[in-house]
């Protein structure tokens, strides 16, 4: 099925892809380094004070520090990605929700009003990817990617954006998933450089899914290829004070033609107040 009958076919069965504008024209703003941001920004089911109600304030305040060209978003549900959306007026958006439309939690691609969309797509990250909601491999929850194809038009860069998260219970789920990605990568358009945000519940530089992912031919881990960076800190921080060297869980990967000029990681609070629990990843890159 090609792409067009697909969409309608998913718009008839009441899974729409939720994709926020096409072709919008481009502010007059900065230089050609692309920023980007990967963000697990928690779901919605805590106490006071770390209720989404309040952190949102603190989430606004974070996005507007870094001004990301794209950001990945992990765990944003429905009403999450629209107050991300008017934090982001200068942006439009790419998601689905894992269980089809704007059920369960919505992978999103933000992306600046400097790229206009070639193309996209999502996949389920189970034995049957392109069946919404599938999930296999011993999944706590349903995982899936979303991808996009991206032309800059302030530099005329054509790129690939993948964003995920991977399984926190499943090592087995982790490990294929990770394989299924690679595979599905391959078939992008030769050439074209592809980053990848996530979280991936995997430690950068020892776990196999970093490995893998990381292997010849595979992915460069921006935080390691970084001209300059910002202290290391874990990323999942468990509303707790940042510890210097921790685990890398969230990444920004990228492939082909990419260099990065500086890499951080953001713990940023006010008070004893997180904006997550995890705590976002920037990457300034240089695409082609």
């Amino acid at each position: 099925m090609d792409r067009r009958r697909w969409f309608w076919a998913l718009v008839a069965a009441g899974a729409l892809v939720l994709v926020s504008g096409f072709v919008v024209a481009e502010p007059a703003r900065g230089d050609a380094t692309v920023r980007v941001m990967t963000y697990n920004v928690r779901g919605v089911n805590d106490p006071p004070p770390r209720d989404w109600r309040t952190r949102r304030k603190l989430v606004g305040r974070l996005l507007g520090r870094h001004d990301p060209d794209l950001l990945g978003v992990q765990e944003g549900r429905w009403h999450q990605i629209r107050d991300l959306a008017e934090m982001l007026p200068d942006h439009r958006w790419i998601g689905l929700g894992t269980q089809g439309g704007t059920k369960d939690q919505i992978l999103a691609i933000f992306y600046a009003k400097r790229f206009e969309v070639l193309d996209f797509d999502h996949f389920w990250l189970s034995d049957t990817p392109d069946a919404i909601g599938s999930a296999s491999w011993g999944n706590r929850y349903v995982r899936m990617v979303t991808w996009a194809k991206f032309r800059d038009r302030r530099t005329g860069a054509v790129l690939y954006q993948v964003n995920t998260h991977l399984d926190n219970g499943s090592a087995e789920s982790r490990m294929k998933s990770a394989e299924l990605i690679l595979r599905r990568v391959r078939g992008f358009q030769a050439g074209v450089p592809v980053v990848m945000t996530g979280d991936f519940n995997a430690a950068a530089g020892a776990s196999p899914v970093y490995t893998t992912l990381t292997g010849a031919g595979a992915f460069q881990d921006t935080w390691t290829t970084a001209q300059k960076r910002s202290t290391q800190y874990g990323t999942l921080a468990r509303w707790h004070p940042p510890r210097r060297n921790g685990r890398r869980l969230d990444w920004i990967l990228a492939r082909g033609r990419v260099r990065t000029s500086w890499a951080e990681i953001d713990p940023y609070r006010v008070g004893g107040l997180y904006a997550s629990d995890h705590f976002p990843v920037v990457a300034h890159l240089r695409i082609g």
